[in-house]
């Protein structure tokens, strides 16, 4: 299981949220078809951009609760001081990516911000992510 976590700036735009979940696959040396899922916080649910990426790329978009999001927090590698501001959490794209890829889950490294939108990679336990090869 492959998960990219999503958080952004209000009103951006799909493209934005394409590329910056690309530029984190790359960085992992994995592409598109490598993903399971899409995940965000409840404050970022109604986003257009990320529905509208989620359904270019046929993926499924998580909104996870804020409980998961806050118990995901100890996993997170980075500290965004306008994600605690507004979400109440450290990185949304970290604990979002976490809590949706389950139990044991981990990230393949800190969250990466393009332009208005920032995005994480996590793999569920037991995934061993070969790039290019979905799982």
């Amino acid at each position: 299981m492959i998960v990219a976590g999503i958080g952004c700036r209000k009103d951006v735009v799909t493209e934005a949220v394409l590329a910056a979940i690309e530029r984190a696959l790359s960085v992992h040396r994995l592409t598109f078809a490598d993903l399971d899922k899409l995940a965000t916080a409840p404050l970022k649910q109604n986003e257009p951009a990320i529905h509208a990426a989620a359904l270019r790329l046929g993926l499924d978009l998580v909104v996870v609760t804020v409980g998961a999001l806050k118990g995901a927090e100890a996993e997170t590698l980075t500290c965004s001081q306008a994600s605690l501001d507004h979400a109440g959490s450290r990185s949304i794209s970290e604990a979002a990516a976490i809590a949706a890829a389950g139990p044991g889950s981990r990230l393949l490294g800190p969250r990466l911000a393009t332009g208005p939108v920032t995005c994480a990679i996590a793999v569920g336990a037991g995934s061993d992510p070969t790039p290019g090869e979905a799982s």
